[in-house]
């Protein structure tokens, strides 16, 4: 890792600046666009600009798109882009990404038949409808929970729903398997089967849940934002792996055991009892565990040092396991001495350690509202944003009541407009924030940054351009970066001061943005501009 460049220096500089920031457009230049809803429709309406009369007035860059039956402009304007911004290179040719999710489907359908084979022809039928009913009531409840905490920036479901499915059968038909080779052997060599729940369960169950996470972390990093995503998806197998355990424990171990021997009526009562120690009192357990891993994963995927990024994700497996050997052993020694093992390390370590996990699970879900503020003025200096949306940003709150104004302003399609473009500036923010941890090793991932920082920008543009300038209530506005100028309705334009600490999404008139930040090494400088033949 030596030979990378520390985020944020600039060729030449020992002290350097940040990675680059939006392309900017050359002076005065206007793209072939349809007015936006918030522009005059002609020259008779008041004027919005703070330019020379002899220039034309700017233009947001949410105003980039042209008319799609208009030929392209200079350069790459016929991609919405302004002159001057380098012409992208041709996508380059991915390998099919159907190969993987069929694999997926595959192992997590076999592993599926085999594991509900195996219970029901071990339990039989009815243990096996009775274990799966109890079973399934805290699962929905746990799967909110965990979505819940992936409201900033949620992942696609695509990869929520395989990571549940993964913790649910092929961990569970693993440890199955291991749990029972190793109980049997450990019979021949005359060892007591308690080192197969303290020592063996906790490694194999620990690492069957957390392999697909750790795929992700392997082959599709850029789908982790951080801590969140790794307690999300971890969390995740955790539930689905803890249902099908609660299939054998409830229906076998409790249903079918009482029936056997006292009838249904017992089985009954020891289902009972065992839903009130395995699922209201220990529910949480096993997405506990290997939430340890996820965050790991998380402070992996958003490290720029290859120490951390091996590091990270063993030391929270290592502790995912630890925990779980620990309440293992609590359970195995409140069994065979005295039930105040249990009970004593249930309240001393457990209920710590579980409360605790809830305090860092809300600090990190809250980060990703701190970054966009820490980040996205970046994007308002250029002229992508206004000081205000950037506010709107910070907060659940803040974000829901834009969401509440764009539908009042413009109807359902304005609240779904306002949803995408706050999922697309929290992106946003991710995305600028790794080229400044210096996230981005190769070429390649660089490239892809610098791609997505160009569709997402887009993105933002065309959300936009459905709720601004639709809201009777707020003037005709133009923000110049420092000020805003607005049109009042007795038609005199005032220059009002930008607030100290601005925190509703005002619509406004934004100029064409800044020029570009310089950047590091492995990030290109741009070309010079283009601009158009002045007349003489």
């Amino acid at each position: 890792m030596s030979d990378l460049p520390t985020p944020g220096t600039a060729p030449g500089t020992g002290d350097g600046g940040p990675p680059p920031a939006p392309w900017p457009p050359p002076p005065g230049w206007q793209p072939t666009a349809p007015a936006q809803p918030w522009q005059p429709p002609d020259s008779s309406g008041p004027a919005m600009s703070l330019s020379k009369p002899d220039v034309p007035a700017p233009v947001a860059p949410a105003a980039v798109a042209p008319v799609a039956s208009e030929p392209a402009a200079v350069g790459t304007a016929g991609l919405g882009l302004p002159p001057g911004l380098p012409e992208p290179t041709l996508p380059v040719k991915r390998p099919r990404r159907w190969l993987p999710l069929l694999l997926a489907i595959v192992v997590v359908g076999g592993s599926a038949l085999g594991m509900l084979g195996y219970l029901g022809w071990k339990i039989g039928p009815l243990a096996f409808g009775v274990g799966l009913s109890a079973a399934l009531l805290p699962v929905p409840v746990l799967v909110a929970a965990f979505l819940w905490l992936d409201r900033y920036e949620p992942e696609p479901p695509k990869l929520l729903v395989i990571s549940f499915l993964w913790g649910a059968f092929p961990a569970t038909l693993l440890a199955l398997g291991v749990n029972s080779f190793f109980s049997g052997w450990l019979n021949v060599v005359t060892l007591p089967d308690t080192v197969v729940a303290t020592v063996v369960a906790p490694f194999i169950e620990e690492l069957g849940k957390a392999a697909f996470p750790l795929w992700i972390l392997w082959r599709r990093r850029r789908e982790l934002s951080g801590i969140t995503d790794g307690i999300v998806y971890c969390g995740l197998s955790g539930v689905g792996f803890a249902m099908v355990e609660n299939i054998l424990y409830l229906g076998g171990h409790g249903f079918y055991t009482g029936n056997e021997q006292w009838g249904p009526y017992s089985g009954a009562q020891l289902v009972f009892g065992m839903f009130l120690g395995r699922i209201l009192i220990s529910g949480f357990a096993h997405p506990l565990f290997t939430s340890m891993t996820g965050i790991g994963i998380g402070i992996a995927a958003r490290s720029a040092s290859s120490w951390v990024r091996w590091c990270a994700p063993i030391g929270g497996l290592l502790l995912a396991m630890i925990l779980h050997g620990s309440w293992n052993l609590m359970a195995t020694l409140s069994a065979e001495i005295s039930p105040y093992f249990f009970l004593y390390g249930y309240i001393a370590v457990m209920v710590p350690v579980f409360l605790s996990m809830i305090g860092v699970a809300l600090w990190v879900r809250a980060r990703e509202g701190r970054l966009a503020l820490q980040v996205l003025p970046a994007y308002a200096m250029a002229g992508w944003l206004t000081p205000p949306e950037v506010a709107a940003m910070g907060t659940l709150s803040r974000r829901n009541a834009a969401r509440v104004w764009a539908k009042r302003v413009a109807g359902d399609p304005g609240r779904k407009a306002m949803k995408q473009f706050q999922f697309a500036a929290t992106r946003l923010a991710l995305v600028r924030d790794g080229m400044n941890r210096g996230l981005d090793v190769s070429a390649a991932d660089r490239d892809r940054s610098a791609t997505e920082e160009r569709d997402l920008l887009q993105v933002l543009s065309t959300a936009r351009a459905a709720f601004v300038g639709r809201d009777p209530q707020v003037p005709p506005a133009f923000f110049d970066g420092t000020a805003y100028r607005m049109t009042f309705p007795d038609g005199v334009a005032r220059t009002v001061p930008m607030p100290a600490e601005p925190v509703v999404p005002v619509p406004v008139l934004l100029p064409p943005p800044a020029p570009a930040y310089p950047t590091y090494p492995g990030y290109p400088y741009p070309p010079q501009p283009h601009y158009p033949p002045q007349a003489a």
